[in-house]
């Protein structure tokens, strides 16, 4: 693996989430992070290219938090900015395709259609990252969206199974024993 690429990539998206302008704070960057080691972890159990799976994880939201203007449509954009960094930094153009092709496809929510092994380790590491984030997730619902005890429980326990449900089969199988201890830690029945 380029190591290199990935130090520096850890770098400069930590850089750009810790900036003023990203509108999603520092938590962006322990999402981004855990869709990494996640990503790493998925193309090892299924044979998937690990350098462009963890390298597009490190850039799948890098438009989101370059530019909140760009975040309705940041799979599109962060392929752009994806090209740019990584032709900087010599990476091979016909992996950096593959790269771009994990980054628009990475989006469950706006019908992506991961087809090749790194595109579903990309898009399956995002969905699960939920689950590495909990605290995220409860910042989010109750100090951002300020909501009341029950509220906030069923935003948080909505967007889980929203994010298990977008998994691939394999992935279900993967991480079932997660989701299930996560849903049980929320006080919620299997």
């Amino acid at each position: 693996m380029r190591t290199d690429i990935i130090e520096y990539l850890q770098k400069e998206v930590r850089k750009r989430c810790e900036a003023p302008s990203n509108k999603f704070g520092i938590g962006c960057y322990y999402h981004i992070e855990a869709v990494a080691k996640n990503a790493e972890l998925l193309a090892e159990q299924y044979g998937a290219d690990k350098e462009v799976a963890v390298i597009a994880a490190w850039l799948h939201d890098i438009a989101s938090v370059t530019d909140y203007s760009l975040y309705e449509e940041h799979h599109i954009h962060g392929a752009e900015i994806a090209q740019e960094i990584l032709k900087q930094l010599g990476y091979d153009s016909d992996r950096i395709g593959l790269v771009q092709n994990c980054i628009r496809n990475h989006r469950g929510s706006v019908n992506g259609n991961p087809s090749t092994k790194e595109e579903i380790c990309v898009a399956d590491a995002d969905a699960v990252s939920h689950f590495d984030n909990l605290p995220s997730l409860l910042f989010l619902a109750y100090r951002t969206k300020r909501m009341d005890f029950e509220a906030g429980k069923s935003f948080v326990t909505d967007k889980l199974k929203r994010s298990f449900a977008k998994l691939s089969d394999e992935s279900k199988l993967f991480y079932r024993s997660k989701y299930e201890h996560v849903m049980d830690v929320l006080g919620e029945k299997k």
